[in-house]
């Protein structure tokens, strides 16, 4: 027995499994509890064509929810593992400040299912930060998501295709045209992108999807360069409830 595993054992004995939401014991790491697993509203189809907002009931596979049927995003829809609510929340605040980097493995193993309808030559790529906030951080959590997924997957990642140019305030408490009016310019392209991106389906890697302001900025440019299609992976998507339907 290697000593990594002697001490992972004494680890594992010292510093039992917990439910990454509320604490109790669980049998292995980045789990849930049986009660807070029950409380996560997770995603599903029948979905939107268009941005993949879940309906309640069946559809036809090409029907549009009503917001794309006025307005459809730049993106080609996004995947998201639960609705954004009180729970939910705890995973994507406890990876982004409270360092429990762990918990990137285990957004990415539930993200691996929507990844099985992409083709082989898909391409990761998170959404970056400013080198200003990675300072302050010490990570991108969306980096660390699309790790996990690439290894999980066997997708390439690249993160050095799109980097973002220009500090954004916090977008929190800000409208969808407000958000969309601070990150229009907030990115910009490698000279290497268009080579790597030429017919590529490109799985946007975030934490949380709210408004979509920051995901289609990124999408605008990625499909300049030449992808074919991008489809937004992230743990938890803000579902308002006029949305729902």
């Amino acid at each position: 027995m290697s000593l990594a595993t002697v001490m992972q054992s004494i680890v594992d004995y010292a510093l039992p499994s917990r439910c990454a939401i509320c604490g109790a014991s669980v049998e292995t790491d980045n789990r849930f509890c049986l009660a807070c697993w029950q409380k996560l509203d997770f995603l599903a189809r029948p979905w939107c064509a268009a941005c993949g907002l879940p309906f309640s009931f069946e559809r036809a596979d090409d029907s549009l929810c009503g917001k794309c049927l006025v307005d459809r995003p730049i993106h080609d829809g996004v995947r998201a593992v639960v609705r954004y609510d009180d729970s939910s929340s705890l995973i994507a605040m406890r990876l982004k400040y409270g360092t429990r980097l762990g918990l990137a493995k285990l957004i990415a193993k539930h993200l691996q299912k929507f990844a099985c309808d992409f083709p082989d030559n898909a391409i990761i790529i998170p959404v970056p930060l400013h080198r200003s906030r990675l300072w302050t951080r010490g990570f991108n959590q969306s980096v660390l998501i699309g790790r996990e997924l690439a290894r999980g997957t066997g997708i390439e990642m690249n993160y050095n295709l799109i980097s973002r140019c220009k500090i954004t305030p916090p977008l929190r408490g800000m409208n969808s045209a407000q958000r969309t009016k601070i990150v229009a310019s907030a990115f910009k392209l490698s000279t290497e992108a268009d080579k790597q991106l030429a017919g590529k389906s490109v799985l946007l890697v975030d934490d949380v999807y709210t408004s979509g302001s920051t995901s289609n900025a990124c999408a605008r440019l990625l499909k300049k360069a030449g992808a074919l299609n991008i489809f937004v992976f992230c743990w938890a998507r803000v579902i308002k409830d006029l949305e729902a339907s």
